[in-house]
């Protein structure tokens, strides 16, 4: 039998709204047992700090480059995982000698998958040291030497996931975060790329025209109506009609400007942009998956997920709690799984997920300095 790990995911995504704790033991291939999961909020100033990262973050040329004040916002994100890990272990009595590895995703800043950049920003050697446990970090620069994308990330912990379904045939995991991407699965058959926006756009929108940071459960959604030029515009990019692999940045796709929508109208046209785009992927994979199971935030809201359940309407259209997983926690505890396979040379990535040349495995591993 493989040697089953302990691992601590650690994610904060493009929501940038704060950091998932997941605990997983596993082998890095089909064993997976779940334990507890934690997810800490960052206080709204230092969100807010982060989103004025980005735009420092434009300047970079250099994956080690870090203008304005990156440097010191890298240093804040790396902090606030050591008190989430240090508040996670200690929430559930766990000392620190039972766990193996934490696997350090960081925070996405920049990703520019045709000029071969992405930067995370998040010191793994310095987590590490303030831990006391061996961390893997940045994952996604070897998939990038390799000729590949960098993203999406997690693909392979979907399939191992998959591999636990009673029903068979083709099913596509679909995240929805501030960008959305899924991941066919059929078999051993692998096939993943970004789909293109999830909540950013609606985020920004509403943030933009209410001040509010999201539109919770979709409620503004819910109040409009879906304004076919706004999708149309922005279903016309050329990202759409491209094969896959491909991945996206953040800000790939620009905000709908004041005025476009009343309030409601663009929180529900935004959202109907996202379930579309998620459907027209079909075009690009061998065949129509049976089953969508939908992670992320984007499952919350109402409007996404009843327009998914139309445009998607021959097939099952399902939240991943229904479909007996976390659909908070799933990249959290994916980033655990993949410390565990890069730690073990297992690869993290494929020419079907990412588009590297050969499949691939990545990260660093820090270990602990010896005293």
């Amino acid at each position: 039998m493989a040697d089953i790990l302990t691992a601590i995911g650690l994610m904060s995504g493009t929501s940038m709204d704060g950091i998932d704790v997941a605990l997983v033991e596993t082998d890095g291939e089909r064993t997976l047992r779940f334990g507890p999961t934690m997810a800490v909020l960052y206080p709204a100033a230092f969100k807010a700090q982060i989103e004025r990262g980005l735009a420092d973050a434009k300047a970079i040329k250099r994956r080690a480059d870090r203008p304005g004040e990156l440097a010191a916002l890298e240093r804040s994100i790396t902090d606030f995982h050591a008190q989430a890990v240090d508040q996670f272990l200690t929430e559930n009595d766990l000392p620190t000698h039972s766990i193996d590895l934490l696997g350090f995703h960081g925070q996405t800043v920049l990703h520019r998958p045709h000029e071969g950049v992405t930067v995370q920003l998040g010191e793994g050697q310095t987590l590490a040291d303030a831990t006391g446990v061996t961390t893997v970090y940045d994952m996604r620069a070897a998939d990038m030497v390799a000729g590949g994308q960098g993203a999406p990330l997690i693909p392979v912990f979907h399939r191992a996931l998959a591999s636990g379904l009673k029903d068979g045939g083709p099913v596509c995991f679909v995240n929805i975060g501030g960008i959305s991407n899924i991941t066919y699965v059929d078999g051993e058959t692998l096939i993943a790329f970004d789909t293109g926006p999830g909540n950013a756009l609606i985020d920004q929108w509403v943030a933009q025209e209410a001040g509010i940071p999201f539109d919770a459960g979709g409620t503004i959604a819910s109040e409009g109506r879906v304004v076919a030029s706004i999708v149309e515009r922005y279903m016309a990019a050329p990202f759409f009609q491209t094969t896959g692999p491909k991945s996206l940045d953040r800000n790939d796709f620009p905000p709908l400007q004041s005025g476009a929508a009343e309030l409601a109208d663009g929180a529900r046209s935004l959202a109907r942009l996202t379930a579309e785009a998620i459907a027209g992927s079909i075009e690009y994979l061998p065949k129509p998956p049976k089953r969508w199971i939908v992670s992320g935030g984007g499952r919350l809201n109402a409007s996404i997920m009843g327009d998914l359940t139309e445009t998607l309407a021959d097939a099952v259209v399902e939240t991943a709690e229904a479909a007996g997983f976390d659909g908070d926690m799933m990249e959290a505890q994916a980033f655990a799984y993949l410390a565990v396979r890069a730690k073990k040379g297992l690869p993290l990535t494929l020419p079907t997920t990412t588009g590297c040349r050969e499949a691939v495995t990545g990260g660093v591993i820090a270990r602990i300095k010896a005293s």
